[in-house]
């Protein structure tokens, strides 16, 4: 059985919930060998954690809400995030070109590239992942100055580490300082984080999880290039549930973030039922399970997909779910929320299993939550 705490007392509607996570997420562990687990979910302004397994089975370490899971992609919503309070702070505009902020990019086909499509993954091809060879800073700029687009860009949407990668890269240069630094000294703290790290600190090693590769190997994630941008966060349920509520109200942050996570959630492109956001893609809820599966899978992740530019960007309104994907070796993340319902949910896990099971999960565990809300007469 899992370990189990919430910020009120045990009451009909926690045991309710608690049945409900323990239903959708014991059968996976079970089905996919995953040591660990922590699912943290926010309902009704209420936290709720349920933590399985553990972090390491070669110390037996048990899981908890504060041990440290690599997120994979879900990175990518802070790389936006800090683009975003860059340009609320006025250090960058997301229409700017790429070659503005980085001379090695002049003369080149990213030259006249927007910021916005690079951190949209539709600067005109940019592939999944940089080749093998590419793994020096100057490796990395001969790679892009000699890239060449296969769409004229905005037209298709190719997901991409090397593109969003340059973003969070350029963003930074906008700002004069490292990204990483820019994350752990200036985003993590404004938005109240205090236990999500790039590198994770000495005195936090203890609470970093082992992944485990499928041959049940224990792994971390390597060094790459613009690894920090594209995937290289590492947090807990706890603090990755707090950024999920600063995500669905940011009215107690200052007001240039307030501003960023504004302008993460707004949609600049439409791929059929799918807002391509800024980190985030988000959807009219309700949405089909199928759909949302459709849009993790092989097709669209690993495939170039036409776009239709969104001028001026959609703003969410109503009923809208938001959601990311992560994936490192060894670890597994999922985030979606729904901020008009005022649910959300986190899945950490210490083994990379496929994302359609990860999003039927949330999907079960987030459709009891709307299921628990009072009828809106009576909100």
């Amino acid at each position: 059985m899992p370990a189990c705490a919430h910020a009120a007392g045990e009451d009909a509607t926690a045991d309710r919930l608690r049945n409900t996570v323990d239903a959708a997420i014991e059968p996976l562990r079970r089905e996919y060998r995953i040591p660990g687990m922590a699912v943290a979910v926010t309902f009704n302004g209420r936290r709720y954690f349920y933590n399985y397994g553990v972090a390491s089975r070669q110390s037996g370490q048990k899981v908890s809400q504060d041990t440290l899971f690599e997120i994979g992609s879900v990175s990518k919503t802070f790389t936006a995030t800090l683009a975003a309070y860059g340009e609320a702070s006025g250090t960058l505009s997301l229409n700017d070109p790429a070659g503005k902020y980085w001379p090695a990019l002049r003369g080149s086909a990213l030259d006249k590239v927007s910021l916005l499509e690079l951190g949209t993954y539709t600067a005109g091809g940019l592939p999944l992942q940089f080749p093998d060879e590419v793994a020096r800073q100057e490796e990395i700029a001969a790679y892009y100055g000699n890239w060449k687009p296969d769409h004229a860009a905005g037209t298709h949407r190719l997901y991409s580490n090397p593109s969003i990668g340059l973003f969070g890269y350029l963003a930074a240069r906008s700002m004069n300082r490292p990204y990483a630094e820019l994350l752990q000294t200036v985003l993590f703290p404004r938005l109240g984080l205090d236990n999500t790290h790039i590198r994770v600190p000495e005195r936090k090693m203890g609470q970093y999880a082992w992944g485990y590769a499928r041959d049940d190997t224990p792994v971390r994630v390597n060094p790459g290039p613009l690894d920090a941008e594209a995937y290289g966060v590492k947090s807990s349920a706890a603090d990755m549930l707090g950024f999920v509520e600063a995500n669905m109200d940011s009215s107690r942050l200052e007001q240039k973030m307030a501003q960023a996570i504004a302008t993460t959630h707004a949609g600049y492109f439409r791929m059929g039922s799918m807002a391509q956001a800024l980190g985030w893609e988000w959807y009219a809820y309700p949405v089909s399970l199928d759909t949302l599966i459709e849009n993790s899978s092989p097709d669209v992740v690993l495939k170039a997909n036409p776009v239709t530019r969104l001028a001026p960007p959609a703003v969410p309104r109503g009923d809208v779910l938001f959601n990311k994907t992560g994936s490192t070796n060894g670890f597994g993340a999922y985030v979606a929320f729904v901020p008009a319902k005022g649910i959300g949910i986190v899945m950490l896990a210490n083994r990379n299993y496929p994302n359609a099971v990860r999003i039927k999960a949330a999907y079960r565990i987030l459709d009891a939550l709307d299921q628990e809300l009072p009828a809106p007469s009576s909100r």
